[in-house]
């Protein structure tokens, strides 16, 4: 089985005979890194166009162009990863929180939504770093797209101007909840395709929220609690740091409703 060519996220525009010109970090990933040579094969996405491959090209030792000869895979194949969930956090320290991007946009979130609350003691955050965190995961796990990272904001303020059709599935560390899975097949979609796939994708928006190192505080979680579009979920028995249970959280609503019901894409055969 041949080796998939390495996949690069690109901001220009992909398409039939176009060629694309690449940046610095890409040049000397694939030159001093990967040692690609002149003719190999590059696969290049923008989170717009699809998937496309083509053959590299070397101008001089900073210059690299790939001229794209195949569309792989449409973007629409994507639909299930696009209307994913946005994750709601609060900010935490580098490292932690560099993974949790890293693994949520494996997991397949929309948007990355930090989130000020009262005991969030990391307010300073590279979102520069964030975004680059995000793109190498996507090119790695062969998502279409890279999620985008909103500006941090005071969850009151986040709250006050929630969208009327969308729903938050708190991740609560104290008081009533239901389990999570157990919440979530409330709104699963119902059918599936001949081969027992799903078929339908959730037709509302839906954001998970985890809090900060040590919850939410008691006001914060008297006003989520108030909110008709809020879910307090359980995840399980044990206390889990922040990133431990964003990502526990978004593997439940991958599980329940989100694309792990849906056929693998097959780059080979579009």
């Amino acid at each position: 089985m041949a080796k998939s060519p390495p996949r690069l996220f690109v901001e220009e525009p992909l398409g039939a005979d176009l060629t694309v010109g690449l940046t610095l970090a890409h040049v000397h990933y694939l030159k001093s890194v990967l040692r690609l040579k002149p003719n190999d094969m590059v696969a290049l996405f923008n989170g717009r166009d699809g998937e496309w491959h083509g053959e590299l090209t070397w101008h001089g030792k900073s210059e690299a162009l790939v001229a794209l000869k195949r569309r792989m895979c449409p973007q629409e194949i994507e639909n299930p990863v696009a209307v994913g969930p946005t994750l709601m956090f609060a900010p935490i320290k580098r490292g932690p929180m560099e993974i949790l991007v890293q693994k949520a946009t494996e997991l397949g979130v929309r948007r990355l939504c930090p989130v000020i609350t009262e005991y969030t003691d990391v307010v300073r955050i590279n979102a520069e770093r964030l975004h680059a965190t995000a793109v190498e995961a996507a090119e790695q796990c062969e998502r279409l797209s890279v999620p985008s990272l909103q500006e941090a904001k005071p969850l009151m303020d986040i709250l006050d101007d929630w969208p009327e059709s969308d729903r938050l599935i708190w991740a609560a560390e104290a008081g009533p909840v239901r389990p999570i899975a157990e919440a979530l097949a409330d709104f699963k979609p119902v059918g599936a395709d001949a081969e027992g796939f799903a078929k339908d994708t959730p037709s509302c928006g839906w954001t998970i929220a985890v809090g900060p190192v040590g919850g939410f505080s008691p006001v914060e979680q008297e006003v989520l609690r108030s909110l008709p579009f809020v879910i307090p979920v359980g995840l399980g028995p044990r206390l889990l740091k922040a990133e431990t249970a964003a990502l526990a959280a978004l593997s439940c609503w991958q599980s329940v409703l989100g694309d792990w019901a849906m056929r693998p894409i097959d780059r080979n055969h579009q």
